[in-house]
């Protein structure tokens, strides 16, 4: 793999706007720079959540960059403020509600190039 394959500039981030916030991808088997795993931030606005979902196929690293969520798994609620980091095994219903005052931006991390969702 060539040094420009290895990076993934700002301006090439594939970005999903959503109703509640957005994700951005930066790492997967459909960018073509891995084959082993998925990375992307997710951008929650205050008071808004994601839909509660799992993943079949891999497990998930959510790491906290910015504000306060609530985050649910498998209806254990936990929250989480700036470098607080959770592992979430393959299957576990999960989601993250904005409980602060400002955007919450996490980074999250799949074990899989090809992150299956269900219920979203």
């Amino acid at each position: 793999m060539g040094e420009k394959s290895r990076v993934t500039p700002a301006d090439a981030v594939t970005v999903e706007d959503q109703t509640w916030g957005r994700l951005e991808w930066m790492v997967s088997g459909a960018l073509g720079n891995s084959g082993t795993m998925t990375v992307g931030r997710c951008y929650i606005r205050p008071g808004e959540q994601n839909p509660r979902h799992y993943h079949p196929n891999c497990d998930e690293v959510l790491h906290v960059l910015q504000g306060t969520i609530e985050h649910t798994v498998d209806g254990d609620k936990v929250q989480m403020g700036p470098g607080d980091t959770i592992s979430i095994p393959s299957g576990a219903l999960h989601n993250a509600r904005n409980v602060g005052n400002d955007e919450a931006i996490f980074v999250i991390s799949f074990s899989a190039p090809d992150r299956q969702t269900v219920g979203e």
